[in-house]
C-alpha cells in the first residue's frame, strides 16, 4: 500500500463530497466500485494484473480530506493521468468560497441575522454574559475590516488640513487619544509626566474583547519606568502557568520533519486580568486630571497650524463632541480608518483573525491548568488556512482559549470572524476533549492582530501632522507570539522618553512624530516565518506544507538550550542566532526555499533580502557602537535639547534605535 495523493477539499460539508466521489465523479478509464468512505478504482493492465486505487475521505477542523492509495502491489497503467484528472475535477466541483456577512435588516437581532449561517455561533453567544453585544461587536468589527480592505486604494477620508485655522487657539489637551485598551496604558504614563490628556472609546471604558498574556521580565519595563507598582502588578496577575507549550500537528510530515515538543515556560506565561489594568489605568488617569470619553466614536480629525481638532460622536446621546488638542494618538488598532488614510490603504500586509472564550469547565484530566499552549496545531491546512491554537490558564479554574490563523490581506478574502467562530465552536472538542453543554462561557475574546512588512523604519507612515500611531494601528512588523501588547509594553520607554521630548519643544510634523515608532530590523527579517504560515488566496498547497514549516524551525528550536527558544519567541534574536539557526533549518529541510518561493513569491523575497541587509546594517551598528554611543549621545542633553531640540530629537531616537532595534531594551 502506498500513498499517492492527500489533498484537502475546502468545505464542511462531507456529504456532498462523498455524493459527488461515488455518483457524479467519473474516472477516465477502470471499474469504479462504492466503498463505505469513497470509493475504489480498479483497472487491468496490459500485463494482465489487477490494479487497484482506494479513494476515501474524512473529516476535520470543519474540513474534508482525501487520499488515494495504491491498494495493489501492481502499479496501475495510467496512474498519473487519473491522479490529474481527478484533482481537476474536484477543484472545479468545490472551489474556495469567501462568504461575506449576511445583512442585518431593520428590527431584526444578531441572533435571527445570523442563526441560519453561524447556529453554533448563535447559540453559544447566548451563553456568555453580553453575548448580543459582544455578537454585535464582531459583525462592526468584521464590516469594519472588509470594508478597509475592499477598495484599498481609496480608504474613507478622516484627517482633513485647514490652513485657514492660523494663531493658537484655546486648546483643551495636549494629547487626545483615540482608542481605549493599549491608549489607557500610553495615556496613562503621559498624564504622569504631566500631560493634560482625553482619551476617547468607542465602547464601555474598561471593557476588553481580548485577554494579554506577558512574562515577568517583559512587564518589569513598565514597573522600572514607574507607570506601575510591583503590587499593581500583582494585582492584575489571574494566574502565572508552569510550562508552555508548542506543538504543531505531524502525522502526515515526512519523519525528518517530525518534532519534539517545544517548551518555553517564560513565554507569556503569566495572566493579565485586563479589567483590573484597566481600572488600575482608570484610576491614574483621574489622578493626574485626565478625561475619559468613553461610548464616543470618532468621526474625523482636522489639523490646523497650532492645533488638531476632533470630531467624534457620543453613541448614547448622539451629540457631537469636538476636542482641540496639540497631538492625537491613533490606538484604534487594525479598526482605524487613520492608518488606512496615511498609508493610501496599505496600512497592514498580513493579519491574525483571532477568535476565542474565557471558558470553565474543561476536565482537569483533559488539561492542568498550570500549563499552556503558546502554539498549536491538531490538523492540517483547513480551507485556506493553517488553524493555531493558543491556551492560558486564567483565574481559579477558567482558561482562555484562542484560535487564529495567520492571513494574507487580500480584498476577496478579508479574513473572517464569523467564519473562525462557527470553526471554534465545532472544533473545540477536537482539540480538548470537552462536553460544549457543560462548559461555562465567561467572556468573548476575538478581534484581528495587523502584520505589516517593514523594509526599515521609514516604509510605513506612523505619523502626520499633529497625529502619531501606536500598537496595532502603527503595525510596524508582522507578529509571530507578540502582539500590539507585547510591542507596546517592551517599548514604552522609550516611546514615551521621545514623546516628552516632542511635545516639551512642540515638535509634532510628520518629520519629528516619525522618530517615535516601535521598529525593530530583527522582528521585520522574521516576517518570512510569518509568511510560510500563510496559504495565498486561491493556492492549493499540499494540507501538511504549513505544519511541515513550522516543525522545521520548532524542532530545531526544540534541540536547543532553552535560553535560545526563549529569545527567539520573545523577538530578541540577534544575527549570529538568526543565521545559524536559518543555515540549521536549510539543512535539516532543503525544500523550505522553495516552499517559502512559492507562498511568498520573488517579489517578497527580495523584499525580504532588503529586510536582512537592514538587519545586518543594525546589528553592525549595534556590535560598534551600542556598548558606548548611546550613554555618550545623552550625556549631550544637558546643552543640546536647549540649543537644537530638534537635533537632539532625532539623536535620542538613534540612541535608542541602535539597541531596541536588534531587541536589546536599553
Amino acid at each position: 500500500m502506498q500513498q499517492l495523493l492527500y489533498i484537502e477539499i475546502p468545505t464542511p460539508q462531507i456529504e456532498a463530497v462523498k455524493t459527488w466521489l461515488q455518483s457524479e465523479y467519473q474516472p477516465p478509464f477502470g471499474k469504479k466500485s462504492i466503498a463505505t468512505h469513497g470509493f475504489t478504482l480498479d483497472r487491468q493492465n496490459s500485463s494482465g494484473a489487477i490494479a487497484q486505487l482506494s479513494v476515501f475521505i474524512w473529516t476535520l477542523q470543519r474540513t474534508t480530506y482525501l487520499k488515494i492509495f495504491r491498494w495493489s502491489e501492481e502499479v496501475m497503467d495510467g496512474e498519473q493521468e487519473f491522479l490529474e484528472h481527478f484533482t481537476k475535477a474536484v477543484r472545479q466541483a468545490f472551489p474556495y468560497e469567501f462568504k461575506q456577512p449576511p445583512a442585518i435588516a431593520t428590527n431584526q437581532s444578531i441572533f435571527e441575522a445570523l442563526e441560519a449561517e453561524y447556529p453554533l455561533t448563535v447559540k453559544f453567544f447566548q451563553k456568555f454574559p453580553n453575548g448580543e453585544y459582544d455578537l454585535n461587536r464582531v459583525y462592526w468589527w468584521e464590516k469594519r475590516w472588509r470594508e478597509s480592505v475592499k477598495n484599498p486604494e481609496t480608504p474613507k477620508q478622516v484627517i482633513f488640513e485647514d490652513s485657514s485655522i492660523m494663531g493658537q487657539p484655546q486648546l483643551d489637551y495636549d494629547i487626545v487619544y483615540l482608542g481605549g485598551a493599549l491608549g489607557a496604558i500610553h495615556a496613562a504614563m503621559m498624564a504622569k509626566l504631566g500631560y493634560r490628556v482625553c482619551l476617547v472609546e468607542r465602547i464601555p471604558f474598561g471593557r476588553m474583547n481580548r485577554e494579554w498574556n506577558i512574562s515577568r521580565a517583559e512587564f518589569q519595563n513598565l514597573i522600572d519606568f514607574g507607570l506601575f507598582t510591583k503590587e499593581e502588578f500583582e494585582e492584575m496577575i489571574t494566574a502565572e502557568y508552569v510550562d508552555g507549550f508548542n506543538k504543531f500537528f505531524d502525522s502526515n510530515n515526512p519523519p525528518h520533519l517530525k518534532a519534539k515538543v517545544l517548551h518555553t515556560p517564560t513565554v507569556l506565561n503569566i495572566a493579565i486580568d485586563t479589567n483590573r489594568l484597566l481600572e488600575i489605568c482608570s484610576k491614574k488617569l483621574h489622578q493626574y486630571g485626565a478625561v475619559i470619553c468613553d461610548r464616543t466614536e470618532f468621526q474625523k480629525v482636522v489639523i490646523g497650524e497650532n492645533s488638531a481638532t476632533i470630531f467624534a460622536k457620543n453613541l448614547e446621546t448622539d451629540v457631537e463632541v469636538i476636542l482641540n488638542s496639540r497631538l492625537v494618538i491613533d490606538a484604534m488598532g487594525s479598526a482605524s480608518a487613520i492608518a488606512q488614510q496615511l498609508n493610501a490603504g496599505h496600512a497592514f500586509d498580513s493579519v491574525c483573525p483571532t477568535v476565542g472564550a474565557v471558558l470553565e469547565g474543561i476536565d482537569k484530566q483533559v488539561w492542568d491548568s498550570q500549563y499552556g499552549d503558546v502554539l498549536f496545531s491538531h490538523g492540517d491546512i483547513s480551507r485556506g488556512r493553517q488553524l493555531i491554537w493558543e491556551l492560558f490558564p486564567a483565574e481559579k479554574d477558567e482558561l482562555t482559549i484562542y484560535l487564529f490563523h495567520y492571513h494574507q490581506v487580500h480584498p476577496e478574502n478579508a479574513g473572517s470572524l464569523l467564519e473562525m467562530y462557527e470553526d471554534f465552536f465545532t472544533i473545540l472538542p477536537e482539540y480538548r476533549r470537552c462536553d460544549m453543554e457543560k462548559l461555562t462561557w465567561k467572556k468573548a475574546t476575538f478581534g484581528y492582530i495587523t502584520g505589516h512588512y517593514s523594509l526599515n523604519e521609514d516604509s510605513k507612515k506612523c505619523a502626520f501632522d499633529r497625529i502619531l500611531a501606536i500598537g496595532d494601528a502603527a503595525s510596524l512588523q508582522s507578529p509571530l507570539v507578540f502582539t500590539g501588547f507585547g510591542s507596546l509594553v517592551r517599548n514604552l520607554p522609550r516611546l514615551a522618553t521621545l514623546l516628552d521630548t516632542a511635545l516639551k519643544h512642540d515638535l509634532l510634523k510628520a518629520d519629528d512624530l516619525s522618530q517615535i515608532n516601535a521598529y525593530q530590523s530583527n522582528i521585520a527579517v522574521t516576517w518570512l516565518f510569518s509568511k510560510g504560515m500563510m496559504v495565498p488566496t486561491g493556492m492549493h498547497l499540499p494540507p501538511e506544507r504549513v505544519n511541515s514549516m513550522l516543525n522545521t524551525f520548532f524542532g530545531l528550536l526544540a534541540d536547543e538550550p532553552q535560553p535560545i527558544s526563549d529569545r527567539f519567541i520573545k523577538d530578541r534574536l540577534g544575527w549570529l542566532m538568526f543565521n545559524r539557526l536559518a543555515l540549521i533549518a536549510a539543512f535539516k529541510n532543503p525544500k523550505l526555499i522553495l516552499w517559502i518561493l512559492q507562498m511568498a513569491g520573488l517579489k517578497d523575497l527580495l523584499k525580504w533580502l532588503s529586510s536582512y541587509g537592514a538587519f545586518t546594517r543594525s546589528s553592525l551598528t549595534n556590535a560598534l557602537l551600542g556598548g558606548w554611543l548611546p550613554p555618550i549621545l545623552r550625556s549631550c542633553q544637558t546643552w543640546l535639547e536647549p540649543t537644537n531640540p530638534r537635533l537632539w530629537l532625532r539623536l535620542l531616537s538613534w540612541s535608542y534605535a541602535i539597541n531596541y532595534s536588534v531587541g536589546k531594551n536599553k
